[in-house]
């Protein structure tokens, strides 16, 4: 009995072998019309950024509240779907999107997403240090290919350009390093290093330049650090290696295509000759015998010297990429460029201490005299807001002004008219008594808060009317005279 029950357990798989189950292929299985209005994306730095917080974090960026609800599908993807197809649109045409300062990346949902799905993003290049010969629209394309596969270039040669710099969209490789500068050689021997920037990236590792990590856990900075040397400039270069193919001798393109042409490039990971212009060169080589394939060959080996000083027509002809577009709107999808690095440390100022004795000037003293105050732009000279100063023809102070050809001079008010010593001492004013419990000596009277109202114990003019006695004569009856 033990032996049969042995034997059953031994028999016992933990993994079932059975047959996976198929879903029906019924309508009611299906999302496809939710999913139709939806975008699809990942994070590119999950340790920094945080699921929950993006679901909840970014309808409120977009300013969609209720019309737009995000589903975390796993630990880096996730799903918003829209209730509307041109909120969907506008979001993915405002360029790179950021969570807690990271990119991520987002494209539209498609049924049968294919091997590149969620690799790559569009975002606005700008390029400095153009030499000043080559504002053309092939050699923008030209250098705007260093930091991805160009999509558009923003140049108008009939506008006046108030900026230092050139934009260009392009469709960047997450998986790389951002590229921050590149030395170019012009015809006439010249070597120029032209500058990049990236609208709307916020934080990378600032040691291999990409995006899915910070810098203290990057691999080459923690080697470096072991090793105690300095990383080099752009890894750009010198992470990137070309992989060169070999053509066998049977091939019928042997010998004709040059040895810089083959292999893949190392900025796209792309082959420089894409498959099917090389099916078609074999098939336009095989299908001709004698003089005439002799003909054929030649005018190969002829195409690729046209080729081989012209980078556009290598990526039209050869790799059979697109051309961009061009837009003469130079603002089109515009946003910041953020560079941490090059952010000066602030040093806290301290408050000044004539800060409350200044502000104490709007105050009235109870023995009549007013103290003037500042203005409160000057009092504050920490704020952001520009100082006006009295005598500037621009500024603002409290009083009127008048308009003249020097400027804006302050009009002077009109003095109070004030009755002479003798009629005042005449008129018997009573003095102001101050109150023992409120205010502060300062000068002749007491400061204070309040304004000055008449008290009891102030006595009225003996000028007034109702105070002036009659010079009548009293009758006291007959005199005994």
């Amino acid at each position: 009995m033990a032996s049969h029950l042995d034997n059953a357990l031994l028999q016992l798989s933990i993994e079932e072998d059975e047959e996976p189950f198929v879903l029906p292929d019924h309508p009611e299985y299906y999302s496809t019309g939710r999913n139709a209005l939806s975008l699809v994306g990942r994070l590119l730095n999950p340790q920094c950024q945080d699921m929950a917080d993006l679901i909840l974090n970014m309808p409120r960026k977009w300013k969609l509240y209720g019309r737009v609800r995000g589903v975390a599908l796993t630990r880096e993807k996730f799903q918003f779907i829209f209730t509307h197809e041109h909120d969907m649109l506008d979001v993915l045409n405002k360029g790179v999107h950021t969570h807690n300062l990271w990119p991520i990346v987002l494209e539209r949902w498609v049924e049968k997403p294919p091997e590149d799905y969620l690799q790559f993003i569009m975002v606005w290049v700008q390029m400095r240090n153009i030499p000043i010969n080559h504002y053309t629209k092939k050699a923008l394309w030209s250098l705007g290919d260093f930091a991805g596969q160009v999509v558009e270039v923003a140049f108008d040669p009939d506008k006046p350009q108030i900026k230092e710099y050139v934009r260009v969209l392009v469709r960047f490789d997450v998986s790389k390093p951002l590229r921050r500068a590149k030395k170019v050689t012009t015809p006439g021997g010249d070597t120029v290093n032209i500058l990049y920037d990236y609208e709307r990236i916020q934080k990378r590792c600032y040691t291999c330049q990409r995006l899915t990590h910070e810098q203290l856990s990057c691999p080459i900075y923690r080697s470096t650090k072991m090793l105690n040397e300095k990383s080099s400039g752009s890894s750009a270069e010198s992470m990137s290696q070309e992989i060169n193919e070999v053509l066998e001798e049977s091939d019928p393109l042997f010998g004709l295509i040059p040895d810089h042409l083959l292999g893949f490039d190392a900025l796209s990971g792309k082959p420089k000759i894409a498959k099917e212009v090389m099916e078609d060169m074999r098939l336009y080589l095989r299908a001709a015998e004698g003089a005439e394939r002799l003909a054929r060959e030649e005018r190969v080996k002829k195409s690729f010297g046209d080729l081989e000083n012209d980078p556009v027509g290598q990526k039209t002809f050869l790799r059979l990429e697109p051309p961009p577009s061009v837009t003469k709107i130079l603002d089109k999808g515009k946003g910041h460029v953020y560079d941490f690095g090059a952010q000066e440390v602030k040093t806290p100022r301290p408050d000044k201490l004539m800060a409350n004795a200044i502000s104490a000037g709007t105050k009235t003293l109870q023995s009549g005299k007013v103290v003037s105050a500042m203005p409160l732009l000057m009092v504050h000279s920490d704020s952001s807001l520009p100082e006006f100063s009295a005598q500037s023809s621009t500024g603002y102070s409290a009083g009127s002004f008048v308009t003249s050809a020097s400027g804006t001079p302050i009009k002077k008010p009109k003095g109070r008219r004030r009755p002479g010593t003798f009629i005042r001492k005449a008129n018997g004013k009573g003095t102001l008594k101050a109150d023992a419990n409120r205010g502060s000596k300062f000068g002749e009277g007491v400061f204070t808060d309040s304004k000055r109202k008449a008290k009891e114990d102030v006595e009225p003019s003996q000028s007034s009317a109702r105070f002036k006695k009659p010079f009548v004569v009293p009758i006291e009856g007959p005199s005994n005279i």
